[in-house]
């Protein structure tokens, strides 16, 4: 994996959430400008040149209308619940989620495919997800861990919310160094889905991290937008 997947590889623009190349094209420069900034030292001037050339394009973002990004918005799409993924096949949900949405501009980014019914990602973290100096964040590691464990249900067709996620920490996780994070389904039990994950340097030599997971099956209607139900 190359330094510029460190920022994520921009994907097709869609249009179920509104999503364009110029909106994935800006929010991969943004992510690129996050790693560079905690990454780099700079003057103080640039910082200012910085402010004065993007706060009028903040200010006129506030001003926009609010995008439908629900569930229900985005129809019944191959990576969704719909048709059961190709093998290989690469996997998207939302674009705008922080972990694997191209379109989110504070995201991690990761790629995700599927692997003989495991969901596989692909990343190096960035500088802007650092937590000790050098060393990932052990949040930002959990997260993706929640993320592709949550490919696993797009790759069986089903909707469900993350019940308990336990992260194990076998090794510092590099900043700067491929990784790949595979999740699996282990069991069904009702509604309850046991998954389990690793996450290993590319090379597989490393172990860097282990998780196990229990989400729960819920109806569709859960994620339609207004939806009041109680938790169960």
């Amino acid at each position: 994996m190359q330094e510029s997947s460190i920022v994520g590889t921009a994907t097709a623009p869609d249009e179920r959430f509104g999503v364009t190349d110029a909106r994935i094209r800006a929010a991969t420069l943004l992510r690129r400008l996050g790693h560079g900034f905690v990454r780099h030292d700079a003057r103080d001037e640039l910082f200012e040149q910085l402010i004065d050339a993007i706060l009028p394009v903040v200010e006129q973002l506030e001003t926009g209308s609010e995008r439908d990004r629900s569930l229900m918005s985005m129809g019944d799409g191959p990576s969704t619940f719909g048709e059961p993924p190709a093998d290989g096949e690469r996997l998207s949900h939302f674009p705008d989620c922080v972990v694997s949405g191209a379109a989110n501009p504070m995201g991690v980014a990761i790629e995700v495919h599927s692997d003989n019914g495991d969901a596989v990602a692909e990343t190096v973290l960035g500088a802007a997800f650092e937590g000790a100096p050098g060393r990932a964040h052990g949040g930002v590691v959990a997260a993706i861990f929640d993320d592709v464990m949550g490919y696993v249900l797009s790759i069986h067709k089903v909707p469900a919310f993350t019940g308990r996620l336990t992260v194990t920490y076998r090794s510092p996780t590099p900043i700067g160094a491929p990784l790949i994070f595979r999740a699996r389904l282990d069991q069904r039990e009702e509604r309850k889905l046991h998954m389990s994950a690793t996450a290993h340097t590319r090379d597989g030599l490393e172990l860097i991290a282990e998780a196990t997971a229990t989400f729960i099956v819920i109806p569709i209607e859960r994620f339609m937008p207004g939806f009041t139900g109680v938790q169960e």
